[in-house]
């Protein structure tokens, strides 16, 4: 590059200027000359490497470039190397994962990985990596893990091919066909070059997350691998960084091994006890620099770890808690960290907190490190620490320090504190003096779940009522202003006012008198509250009755409506001539159900995972039993299924696993084991193997008592309207659960495939699926071996085959039930199975054939128009790209004004409707923002439901 003199020269003059002005006008100048040399054309690769370089230096100052992204593509052909290598340099920056001009640069980099030169293999990779857009990762996965695993491949080759399958991996995974790779993958954790192996183990690490059974024999690979450098110290000396060998292969085995139950086998669990003890007898070497220390702690942290994973009981993990509290008391900010961090996950697990408590002073006085992420880890250990014994030393200094604390940990102590005071509360006056004491000191912090539960023990305990509604008035007597404190007095008060109202200072006008004085400082939200509190005070109260009338008579002739309308009802009822009414509306509230505390949700939310999941919850033993519970079960029931898969392989074909949508995350269970005689041999686009079309089920389907009245689930349009001219993408999606689908359809037949994927942290038990029946159109739900649970995160797949028997107006409807917790939850929603996904386009008919055609059908009622303004911007790419959706060919060259469509098509609607042809017209008025679509077929219904299909979409604008 040193040899190119113009190159030199340019950024010499833009190093000259000294200010924006003299730089712009230097820069446009170059750009010009750069546009009139590419336009004559005739440029020798030198000069077209010259040149990119020069757009490549104005791209990295800042300025936009909107020329040069053809000649950087033609460089990637280049024979040369500095040709090629500026090429793919240009075309790493210049263009995104969405840029048209990828699909040229493609090929160019698939036959530069079967290229015999490692360069152009590294050169490849580098930008398949640095792009990694969805269609590269569709088109070059297979080049990539080919480079990998080829025993040709030069082992940086091999580095770089793993890293940029696990960048594919993070981005697209469900593009990437991992599960069938998984053995020769794991095969190259055993490669004797350490860099390789630490690719591969990086790679692993991530797979092993989401396929723990396809690929769960990288444990013993991992444990072969700690044993050949801890024990037979086989490795390179290049790779001993600071007197500790290859320290960041050695945490990413012990992590990964993390992943994994206990192993059953006696040999292998002595195997990693005598790694784990060379690894805690190593670390007692005093480091000889900053550099050692780390590479020493990093792992030896991750070895604490798995030995609590494996047994917090074990004299390992002893040891570990004396060394911890050595940790926790360090100097140095990361070490206590790390012993902060590793503590709260032994506190998790282990069944005995005697030897954490011994620390517990250093640990409360960490709260006030000068370092934030300090601070943090050691609020998680105090939380995870904590129990019947010293929970009133932990929550008093909580709540000191909650005064002082940052913003940014407020509303996290706020929810571990109010937690802890219910699970660990001795007396009730105890648990209300805290959690008063809470939403006093951290007033807007404090979330609607935590007053939400207070408001929910307080009524389902009688004997708490009296005192929450005495200590509460006092708090609302004092000065300030906490408007969650009002809520919370607000509803006390109207609710249990009245066993107080003879006790000294807590006289019903005294309790009406605390309340409004807050009144006009509320929310809007809050003073509707306050008005229910009012008329709960005239019932309880007759004797304040007429200071509450005239607040609730001012407020019937407020803007806002729903303080107007209570007003108005309040008021009505309590000037009614009897009481009747009055009192039976204001009957005391009834006790609420007995439920999890929303608390615990509200946190885990908060608690999101990095890159790596957690194998551990933090939050003491119990919050992590479930979850230890849950891994051994989804690993024995996927062990199981894989089990009946395997038994199976030779009538199964394992080519690629299902496409999903990539908000899907990747599948969990198989629910396909066996196979049929009849499958077509056409290539399988989702997978379906062996399923036929016209296949009957082997056994009939269990479905369980689902509420058929349950009302369609609210924003259900949205994934419906999408998927009726998709065939991808999410169906519906609320906070606990996800339902993606995936569907193909030829002639009358079509098969649809529903991904149901657990959102929560939680288990989803009692999984049921039932499709209600639809005319014209019938649908067969294929049984399901696998279980009817899902663990957090995890996700099923349920198989429907779709028949379109005559013309259908309505979609088929499904119920989906499944029970989390006590509750048991249905879904309602439309399956995207409309009378076009049995279209096919009709794309070679001219203009004559088309209105020759047109005009035999004629007018209504074999003719269906509509005007319809668009809700946005007509845009008529995206109008074509809707057609097209919806199986219309478009026909270019008919009408005579290029900005209307006209389409044509032919529906296959079944043996008894037979197939029908379809001819549309669309015009669009680009001034006004609106359509006029007109449907004509042979069949007088047919040309309505095409219509009424278009109409929301074009409607919609999408």
């Amino acid at each position: 590059m040193s040899s190119m003199r113009g190159l030199t020269v340019f950024i010499a003059d833009i190093r000259k200027c000294r200010v924006r002005e003299l730089e712009e006008k230097r820069i446009n100048k170059e750009l010009a000359n750069i546009r009139s040399k590419f336009k004559e054309g005739n440029l020798n690769g030198y000069q077209k490497k010259k040149y990119v370089c020069k757009l490549l230096y104005m791209y990295i100052l800042g300025w936009e470039i909107d020329v040069g992204h053809m000649e950087a593509v033609n460089l990637i052909s280049s024979q040369k190397y500095s040709e090629k290598q500026i090429g793919y340099l240009a075309v790493t920056l210049l263009f995104h994962e969405n840029s048209d001009l990828l699909r040229l640069v493609v090929n160019s980099i698939k036959k530069d990985l079967d290229d015999m030169n490692e360069i152009n293999n590294c050169l490849a990779l580098h930008a398949i990596a640095n792009i990694g857009g969805r269609e590269m990762a569709e088109s070059l996965a297979v080049d990539v893990h080919r480079l990998l695993i080829s025993p040709t491949s030069k082992s940086f080759v091999k580095k770089k091919a793993a890293l940029t399958l696990l960048r594919l991996f993070r981005k697209y995974p469900d593009v990437i066909p991992v599960t069938d790779w998984s053995d020769r993958i794991i095969a190259l954790m055993d490669e004797y070059d350490l860099g390789v192996a630490l690719s591969v183990t990086t790679l692993v690490l991530a797979l092993a997350q989401s396929f723990p059974v396809e690929y769960s024999g990288c444990y013993e690979k991992a444990v072969y691998r700690l044993k050949k450098i801890l024990i037979e110290r086989d490795y390179s000396l290049d790779y001993i960084y600071y007197k500790v060998p290859i320290p960041w292969l050695q945490v990413k085995c012990l992590r990964l091994l993390q992943y994994y139950p206990p192993p059953n086998n006696p040999k292998l669990r002595a195997d990693i006890s005598e790694l784990l003890q060379i690894i805690i007898t190593d670390s007692q070497d005093t480091p000889k620099n900053v550099q050692h220390s780390n590479a020493q702690n990093a792992v030896l942290f991750e070895a604490i770890n798995l030995a609590i994973h494996l047994d917090s009981n074990s004299s390992i993990c002893a040891q570990a808690a004396a060394l911890l509290g050595r940790f926790i008391s360090s100097k140095e900010t990361n070490v206590r960290y790390l012993g902060l961090e590793t503590m709260a996950h032994l506190a998790a697990c282990v069944d005995s907190l005697e030897p954490i408590k011994r620390h517990q002073e250093t640990i409360l006085m960490s709260l006030r490190d000068k370092d934030i992420s300090v601070r943090r880890r050691g609020l998680d250990l105090l939380y995870s620490m904590c129990d019947t014994s010293n929970a009133k030393i932990v929550v008093s200094e909580l709540l000191r320090y909650l005064q002082i604390a940052d913003y940014a940990m407020r509303e996290e102590m706020v929810l571990k504190v109010a937690i802890l005071a219910e699970k660990f509360a001795s007396t009730y006056s105890w648990y209300v003096d805290i959690i008063l004491q809470l939403i006093s000191t951290a007033g807007e912090q404090v979330g609607e779940e935590v007053w939400f539960r207070v408001v929910q023990i307080v009524t389902n305990n009688e004997e708490l009522q009296e005192y929450a509604a005495k200590t509460v008035l006092n708090y609302l007597g004092a000065p300030q202003y906490n408007e969650t404190m009002v809520k919370v007095g607000g509803y006390i008060l109207g609710e249990f006012g009245h066993l107080i109202a003879n006790l000294p200072g807590c006289s019903p006008i005294e309790q009406f008198t605390a309340v409004h004085a807050k009144f006009n400082f509320c929310s809007l939200q809050t003073r509707a509250l306050l008005l229910t509190t009012y008329v709960k005070f005239v019932n309880l109260f007759p004797e304040i009755k007429g200071q509450i009338l005239p607040v609730l008579n001012q407020y019937r002739y407020v803007l806002d409506a729903e303080l107007q309308q209570r007003a108005c009802e309040y008021f009505s009822i309590s000037t009614m001539p009897t009481d009747d009414m009055l009192q039976t509306v204001c009957e005391e509230m009834p006790s609420f159900p007995e439920r999890e505390s929303t608390l615990l949700l509200k946190l885990n939310q908060k608690q999101g995972d990095t890159e790596d999941k957690r194998v551990w919850l933090i939050g003491g033993r119990e919050a992590n039993i479930e979850r230890q519970d849950n891994l051994k079960r989804m690993v024995s029931i996927r062990s199981s299924s894989a089990d009946n898969l395997h038994s199976t392989t030779n009538s199964i074909s394992h080519a690629t696993v299902p496409i999903r949508s990539s908000t899907m995350p990747p599948s969990t269970t198989n629910a396909i084991t066996a196979s049929q005689p009849n499958a077509s041999n056409e290539p399988d686009l989702l997978n379906f193997n062996d399923l036929s079309l016209d296949a009957t089920p082997s056994k009939p389907l269990s479905i369980a008592n689902i509420n058929t009245n349950t009302p369609l689930a609210p924003g259900y349009e949205l994934g419906y309207h999408f998927l009726s001219y998709n065939a991808e993408g999410v169906l519906y999606e609320d906070s606990q659960m996800q339902i993606s689908a995936k569907s193909e359809y030829h002639g009358s037949q079509g098969r649809l495939a529903l991904y149901l994927t657990n959102k929560t942290q939680y288990m989803l038990s009692d999984i049921n699926v039932m499709i209600m029946p639809a005319d014209g159109v019938q649908t067969t739900l294929l049984p399901f071996e696998g279980s009817n649970t899902l663990s957090a995160g995890a996700q099923i797949q349920r198989l429907i085959t779709v028949e379109c028997m005559d013309v259908f107006i309505t979609s088929p409807e499904i119920f989906i039930s499944y029970t989390i917790g006590p509750e048991t939850q249905v879904l309602h929603l439309k399956l995207p199975i409309v009378l076009t996904k049995f279209q096919n386009p009709i794309t070679t008919m001219d203009g004559a054939n088309f209105f020759k055609r047109w005009n035999q059908i004629g007018g209504p009622p074999r003719e269906s128009q509509v005007i319809l303004t668009s809700e946005k911007t007509i845009q008529l790419s995206i109008t074509a790209a809707l057609l097209q959706g919806f199986g219309i060919g478009l026909l270019t060259g008919v009408d005579p004004n290029p900005n209307n469509f006209v389409g044509a098509g032919i529906v296959d609607s079944g043996k008894e409707g037979g197939k029908i042809g379809i001819l549309l017209r669309l015009e669009p008025n680009l001034e006004q923002n609106m359509y006029r679509l007109t449907v004509r077929t042979p069949v007088e219904n047919a040309s309505s439901v095409i219509r009424e299909i278009l109409e929301t979409p074009l409607t919609r604008g999408s």
